[in-house]
């Protein structure tokens, strides 16, 4: 399924149903009075939080939504039905904003989370409502109240604990692939990954925690080099981040250079994320030498970075203590809220 993380649609509520004005017609009733019933209310727009949808996609090709209008009301002062609602299934994560002011409106973080997004407008009043004592045979009603239109942008940030940064062929993928079911694409070539990836990370009795793969960040992606700003948006819902630098490569400079280089562009896409809780990973110990490594950890170690680990995925050497690592970290971060 193709992953489209942004949107903007027109949704339109219903308007109401115009009041009725009628008078009761009955055999030995010849003064019966009004008995013009109000009308239904429109339907209003409501968006939902669904955990069974990871994309924006459906709605990509459907520009416009509108509820049901109300229906007019009826005699004998029945009330007319009211428009059908107009549910929009989003996926967990979705922030809704208002296009023409760029205001935030609603963010369906949490599953089964639903907003009324656009109110739909009040039914009219019947002429039984307007009767009083000197104009007993009223002919006034009140026409329904017209439905809301707002264009808004649906933007779509995944929902995981752990957030895998790193540049293309860093190990992301491998790593993903090694630690939960997901099973993303692994290439020895740039951007192998071009949509955040999810996995989950089962750890038996202790629980479970949801890993993202962020597709490649390389310099200049704040400004959309590469791959672009459009997925750095997905860091912001990451609680501890993981920076994975590959040992195998140096073509685009040194671990601790690249390690700098996305610290900076984090920085520039929003300077909160800089304070987020992180691990340092050096990858690929597999095809490093000693020397290699040792050098890596004193130039980290340099640059400000206390702990390192060193890993390789593909060949499953400390893995398993960074899982638990992980783990612990997140669950630390549960208990100090």
């Amino acid at each position: 399924m193709r992953f489209v993380d942004e949107v903007k649609i027109v949704v339109s509520s219903g308007a109401g149903g115009k009041g009725a004005s009628t008078f009761r017609r009955e055999s030995l009733v010849p003064m019966g009075g009004p008995d013009g019933g109000d009308g239904g209310r429109g339907g209003h727009v409501v968006l939902h939080a669904d955990p069974n949808l990871s994309s924006l996609l459906d709605l990509r090709h459907r520009p416009q939504w509108k509820a049901g209008d109300g229906v007019k009301g009826g005699k004998q002062q029945m009330t007319g039905a009211a428009g059908e609602d107009l549910h929009i299934h989003l996926p967990v994560g979705t922030l809704v904003y208002d296009v023409d002011s760029d205001n935030l409106l609603c963010d369906l973080a949490t599953p089964g989370m639903e907003r009324v997004i656009a109110q739909g407008g009040r039914g009219g009043l019947g002429n039984i409502h307007f009767k009083t004592s000197t104009n007993r045979s009223p002919r006034k009603s009140t026409p329904g109240g017209p439905g809301v239109t707002l264009p808004l942008r649906f933007e779509l940030r995944v929902m995981a604990d752990v957030g895998l940064l790193g540049y293309p062929n860093a190990g992301k993928s491998t790593l993903i692939s090694v630690i939960s079911s997901a099973r993303p694409r692994v290439a020895d070539y740039p951007f192998t990954t071009l949509v955040p990836q999810l996995g989950v990370v089962d750890m038996g009795v202790e629980g479970s925690f949801v890993v993202a793969d962020i597709p490649g960040l390389i310099e200049g992606a704040a400004e959309g080099k590469g791959l672009g700003h459009q997925f750095l948006r997905h860091v912001s819902r990451t609680r501890l981040l993981l920076h994975l630098l590959s040992l195998g490569d140096e073509s685009e400079g040194s671990p601790v250079q690249r390690y700098q280089v996305l610290r900076e562009e984090l920085r520039r896409y929003d300077p909160e994320l800089l304070l987020r809780p992180e691990i340092v990973v050096l990858t690929k110990a597999d095809i490093a030498d000693e020397d290699d490594i040792a050098t890596a950890r004193q130039e980290l170690g340099t640059a400000g970075v206390a702990e390192v680990r060193v890993i390789s995925a593909a060949a499953r050497l400390g893995v398993r203590e960074l899982v638990q690592e992980m783990a612990a970290k997140l669950a630390k971060m549960k208990i100090e809220g």
